[in-house]
């Protein structure tokens, strides 16, 4: 029998596993904040600490806001000692890698206005790059807060391995039907030389098969996505969209300069939000081909 409690066949591992993910599983976003005196050079209680919160949630809030918030390197380095080396580097992106997350007004914007993510509209539940080739997934992701909104931009939040435990206790051929290499498609993106980005089709729900961690992809547009049409994957999309529309288990949270979200690509939304000279949103995002690892180097040396 599979060890994974992703493993449909593996109910008596599931169930073990189910009960204690509910358990451990914060139930207000302040459970996820840790305050960090520099998050470029962690101290061990502090690295234990994220690790903690993210062994409940597959994601963790750091805060440091004496900090000057517009330093890269801070989640930079963050993630370079959690074990997020691998960096996307999208061609929206900084030359560093890290993306600049602000709105993109007028002709001076560029190809950014073109993407929600650099406008003030809001943004549905998805996970990061969940149009990537399945050799290129996003395992692991930084979003530190450089400026807040003057009002809004709020992220949901939602940890996928509750999601995916949520949709299997109402119905695991749902979970099943997204587990199909063709579940969902994302179509070609065009440009003025042609094909920008090619046809992706793939899983919603992936176990790892060496691992044994699971991976989700997925986003809650209606436009420019396929879902595969037999009726089974339909009524799990719908549940699957229901239960991101009321879980209990959504935490809700505002980003201050200085802090920063580390997740292993968790589910999140953003709220629409509004800027004022004073309070221009910039957050740096960072997506990683790594998943957050916490047994690689830690940071003894700087143990009180």
């Amino acid at each position: 029998m599979s060890r994974s409690p992703f493993d449909l066949a593996n109910e008596s591992g599931y169930r073990a596993w189910r009960d204690a993910k509910l358990a451990a599983y914060p139930r207000r976003v302040d459970d996820l904040v840790v305050p960090v005196a520099d998050p470029r050079h962690l101290a061990a209680d502090e690295f234990a600490a994220l690790e903690g919160r993210c062994a409940r949630a597959n994601m963790a809030i750091y805060s440091a806001p004496h900090l000057p918030a517009a330093d890269k390197s801070i989640p930079r380095l963050l993630g370079q000692q959690l074990g997020l080396t691998r960096l996307e580097g999208n061609y929206l992106a900084d030359e560093d890698g890290l993306s600049s997350i602000t709105p993109a007004d007028g002709e001076a914007g560029g190809v950014r206005g073109d993407f929600i993510p650099y406008t003030h509209k809001p943004i549905n539940w998805h996970t990061d790059g969940y149009y990537n080739a399945l050799d290129r997934r996003i395992l692991g992701m930084t979003l530190h807060c450089a400026q807040d909104a003057e009002s809004g931009g709020e992220n949901a939040l939602l940890d996928h391995e509750i999601a995916y435990l949520q949709l299997r206790d109402v119905n695991p051929d749902y979970v099943a039907a997204l587990m199909q290499p063709d579940a969902m498609t994302i179509p070609a993106r065009m440009d003025e030389d042609n094909v920008a980005r090619p046809e992706q089709s793939g899983p919603v729900f992936a176990v790892d098969p060496e691992q044994g961690f699971l991976v989700m992809r997925y986003t809650a547009r209606t436009r420019s996505i396929v879902w595969k049409a037999d009726p089974v994957t339909q009524d799990a999309v719908r549940t699957l969209a229901e239960i991101l529309a009321s879980s209990e288990y959504i935490l809700t949270a505002r980003l201050a300069p200085g802090m920063g979200l580390v997740c292993n690509n968790v589910l999140h939304t953003r709220s629409a939000f509004s800027d004022s000279p004073a309070h221009r949103r910039l957050l740096y995002r960072g997506r990683y081909y790594d998943r957050l690892r916490f047994d690689l180097n830690p940071p003894a040396a700087h143990a009180a």
